[in-house]
């Protein structure tokens, strides 16, 4: 996933699982500034537009709207300096994101006008492209100006993402080439203490108005923070840039360098850690609330419905998406019993599970073995891609292991954006803590949704549509995202996967993981579940182990709605695919189909739909 994480916590997020990354990236990432609800440092740019479209010469209807998706543009990347240093804009290396209150509300106001502004233009003069890019680009702030009446920028922090997971891996991403490079960074180790406050203020904000996070979910927050600063500085992620210079500095230059960062740290970084810490401690825990749903949020089942709706790009319910998510149960059962007599197992399914829970045979005992293992699968799968696919994405991919800082409470891997731009490649971040509870018979799923032809192909394919605006080079739809993640492990069959019985359940287990998750998060979320009765559905009816399942659920609990977007997603694209089969008979071409699936970046399930069902008619012709 994606996921997801931060925005790598959260782009992280989304994609966690996301990143979720989200996570989640977790992410769960968003579109330049119309979408981002982090931003920037001291400068703001003007609230207006004339000076921008000013011209002797009266544009076109398609030129000034190009006109403002760049200058938008320009406005996301200055609003948020870690993102742009993140695609490989370097100018604002010197800034952090503001977080703080006046300058999210400064945001909704801009984002507010830019609509009004857009919904202005004629967009019947425009080019069909440019009708869809018009059309998303509106859809996506109609959703964002709505959802700003629900105020989740005051829970800046969860146990996937926040500034106590996120600043630690700026070393990861930002140049350091050049002295002026480390003064940059420099500079952002100083402005730190700055974001720690306007979080802390947020969270604040949040106590006082009721929104904030289940107790449940945040237990391991102090030790993420904890772990930040107390170790020898030396040892700190953020210190690691001082370990290692460009040959062309000189030793005094390392020295004051080296001087320098360790004052920083020291006397600014690490005392406003503690500060963050004493405050989730001391105020924010015991505010927190003892309930799980995102109904006891403030006007709690409106938003819990505006959440399916973004994450799913549907109208479903969530009793509707809770109904499917049984059926999908009941269909995978079905195939998961055929594995267990295959295999020929003497007893219940339960016992069935259990074993493959407690037989250390499917698990490694070094975590170097575990990661050289998804690299085998990962290159065993690069070779069978150019036969699936028309196109594929120049940027290459690794696999690394998640920091033990993150670890403990995050999914079992997702995947980390990579920049062309940035000269960075994407990497599929793999969970090694507890080691013992990462089975070998779910690594072949894993790594194809995380790496190829999951997450890695069609976010990196995605970034390299250059005739596509980069608000949709670098925006994603969770549905389209993670139900391509979920697709792709499904693909593994017919790229030569599965063929130990052992490694099909676990392909099994990961989908009807992603169905018990549609039950599970509505549960929770819309039905009055409570967080045990989730844990018993998925250890009832995957193979996952139960620490795995907890660290699911607490995230589903922090993220409502974001679990529905993979099956949902995933439905939808093997739905178009037999259609398309169906319809195309032997012209059927897995690779042109493919192509289109990816050809227009992420898109909305009903948008990727009409993109399908046009490439039929057009093969029909």
């Amino acid at each position: 996933m994606k996921i997801h994480s931060e925005i790598y916590s959260l782009i992280n997020k989304a994609i966690p699982g996301i990143r979720i990354a989200m996570v989640f990236i977790l992410l769960i990432l968003v579109s330049c500034a119309a979408v981002n609800q982090n931003n920037i440092t001291d400068t703001k740019p003007s609230s207006g537009y004339t000076d921008s479209y000013q011209s002797t010469v009266p544009p076109t209807t398609g030129e000034e709207f190009h006109k403002i998706l760049s200058a938008e543009w320009e406005r996301g990347l200055l609003e948020n300096p870690e993102w742009a240093t993140r695609l490989g804009d370097n100018r604002y290396n010197d800034r952090l994101n503001d977080v703080s209150y006046e300058a999210i509300k400064d945001r909704q106001k801009a984002n507010r006008a830019l609509y009004n502004r857009l919904k202005e233009i004629n967009r019947i003069e425009l080019s069909e492209p440019d009708q869809l890019n018009y059309d998303l680009y509106v859809q996506k702030l109609e959703n964002n100006n709505f959802g700003y009446r629900y105020k989740t920028y005051f829970m800046p922090i969860d146990q996937m993402s926040g500034i106590q997971i996120g600043f630690a891996g700026i070393p990861d991403y930002v140049p350091l080439k050049t002295a002026k490079d480390y003064q940059n960074y420099l500079t952002r180790l100083e402005l730190f203490s700055k974001k720690i406050d306007q979080t802390i203020d947020l969270m604040k904000r949040g106590i006082e108005t009721g929104w904030v996070h289940p107790k449940i979910i945040l237990k391991l927050v102090p030790d993420q923070i904890k772990a930040q600063y107390n170790r020898p500085v030396e040892e700190s992620p953020l210190f690691r840039p001082f370990k290692e210079f460009p040959d062309s500095f000189s030793e005094s230059r390392k020295d004051n360098f080296i001087a320098d960062a360790n004052t920083t740290i020291k006397q600014s970084v690490y005392p406003a850690y503690i500060s963050l810490y004493t405050f989730i401690i001391e105020t924010y825990l015991p505010a927190c609330r003892e309930t799980i749903a995102a109904l006891d949020l403030p006007g709690g089942e409106s938003y819990y419905d505006h959440r399916v709706k973004n994450y799913t790009t549907t109208d479903l319910t969530p009793k509707e998406i809770h109904q499917l998510g049984l059926d999908e149960i009941d269909r995978i059962r079905q195939e998961m019993e055929l594995i267990v007599k295959e295999v020929e197992f003497k007893g219940t399914f339960n016992e069935f599970l259990d074993s493959l829970r407690t037989d250390s045979n499917f698990y490694y005992l070094d975590e170097n073995d575990l990661l050289d293992g998804y690299r085998v699968i990962c290159k065993k799968a690069d070779a069978q891609l150019p036969g699936l696919f028309g196109h594929l994405p120049r940027l290459p991919y690794g696999v690394k292991r998640i920091p033990d800082y993150q670890a403990p409470a995050s999914p079992t891997a997702y995947y980390y954006s990579g920049s062309e731009d940035a000269g960075r490649p994407g990497f599929f971040m793999a969970n090694t803590y507890l080691i013992n509870t990462r089975p070998k018979y779910e690594m072949e799923a894993l790594s194809l949704h995380e790496a190829v032809p999951g997450h890695h192909l069609q976010i990196a394919l995605a970034q390299e549509l250059d005739n596509l605006p980069k608000f949709r080079r670098y925006s994603g739809y969770t549905a389209f995202v993670e139900g391509w993640g979920l697709y792709a492990e499904k693909l593994g069959e017919e790229m030569g996967f599965y063929k130990d019985p052992y490694s099909k359940f676990g392909q099994l287990t990961y989908e009807m993981w992603r169905a018990c998750r549609l039950v599970v998060d509505t549960g929770i979320h819309a039905l009055g579940w409570t967080r045990q009765q989730a844990i018993d559905l998925m250890v009832a009816n995957t193979a996952k182990t139960e620490n795995d399942i907890i660290v699911e659920i607490d995230r589903y609990i922090a993220w409502p709605g974001q679990a529905l977007a993979y099956k949902i997603g995933e439905l939808k694209i093997l739905e178009l695919r037999a259609k398309a089969e169906k319809q195309l008979g032997p012209s059927f071409n897995i690779r042109k189909f493919h192509d289109v699936v990816l050809g227009n970046g992420a898109l909305p399930l009903d948008i990727l739909e009409k993109q399908i069902l046009n490439y039929i008619a057009a093969a029909l012709q």
